[in-house]
């Protein structure tokens, strides 16, 4: 066990059984420290195997941790230290969270943060979706990216593997209302279609930044169309998600508005509670870690917020 500043990290090799492995830290006392729980090789039966981190909040006891909701998180090693993250900026997801608990504006919950690996915009980009856009952007896109996607793969390892076992071994919430999934641009997209797929087990999502385009070369709505022709599909009629959008202005954010605007018309066309969908825009705001970590507050009430 090592200890920086105020957190505490612990680390557990799993080469192949999920079975029997404990949390590194005694049940019965509660942290001193937020601390981060890491799975260096979580294994999966149907995606690669990834490093997972999970941020538990000081005072967290697992005796009394059913009254925890969860955040899942892509992109995890972007969430909580500069050292692994890209371009050398982070969330600070664990310091903002940090705060806001400390103020009593967020109710109790832990982060579940889940690396990506090469295989990312596959992983990432919604399959479903994907598959009604026309043929001659399928052919583009698999051109420049590949045309075989694994998303639903990757949302059966989150629902099927990942889900379980952070359950088990951290004793959180189950319920869907306690439990939400957020990413930024890629990680956008496969938030949103995590609730649409699940809205048995996601009851909201945030969508930081989302890449709409999908593309990096051709800024269409082929895709976006699409998506919102999904949402209206998938939408449950009762229990609905908690939806959280927001893009910025510059850098690859310049691109979102058109495509945000015509997915907020769809919600709005389905005339979606206020109270359960949120739509922002960020002048001046880029694409990047900074950007999102100067914002993540907004939704983390949205998601986790005390009334």
């Amino acid at each position: 066990m090592n200890v920086s500043g105020t957190r505490l990290f612990f680390s557990v090799l799993l080469c192949s059984a999920l079975g029997g492995i404990a949390p590194a830290f005694g049940q019965s006392v509660a942290l001193p420290a937020s601390a981060i729980f890491s799975v260096v090789s979580f294994p999966s039966r149907h995606v690669d195997a990834r490093r997972v981190d999970v941020w538990l909040p000081k005072g967290y006891r697992r005796e009394n941790a059913s009254t925890y909701a969860v955040l899942y998180m892509h992109d995890g090693q972007n969430l909580f230290d500069t050292t692994y993250s890209y371009g050398g900026h982070e969330w600070c997801i664990d310091e903002v969270a940090a705060r806001m608990l400390a103020a009593d504006s967020l109710r109790p919950f832990i982060v579940v943060g889940v690396w990506n690996t090469p295989k990312r915009f596959r992983e990432f980009a919604p399959e479903k979706p994907f598959a009604r856009t026309p043929e001659v952007f399928q052919q583009q896109l698999g051109d420049e990216r590949g045309r075989e996607l694994y998303s639903d793969a990757y949302l059966r390892f989150l629902v099927a593997e990942l889900k379980p076992f952070v359950d088990a071994q951290f004793g959180c919430s189950t319920r869907k209302e306690d439990t939400f999934i957020m990413g930024s641009s890629m990680g956008g997209l496969i938030s949103l279609y995590a609730v649409l797929e699940y809205p048995a087990v996601f009851g909201g999502a945030a969508c930081v930044s989302t890449h709409w385009p999908l593309s990096l070369q051709k800024n269409d709505h082929s895709f976006s169309d699409a998506m919102g022709a999904f949402v209206q599909e998938k939408l449950p009629a009762a229990g609905q998600p908690r939806l959280y959008f927001d893009y910025g202005t510059t850098t690859l954010d310049s691109l979102y508005e058109p495509h945000q605007l015509h997915i907020d018309s769809v919600l709005r066309g389905m005339d979606y509670p206020a109270s359960r969908w949120m739509s922002l825009k960020f002048e001046g705001a880029a694409h990047s870690e900074t950007s999102w970590a100067e914002r993540v507050n907004i939704p983390l009430y949205f998601l986790l917020g005390k009334p």
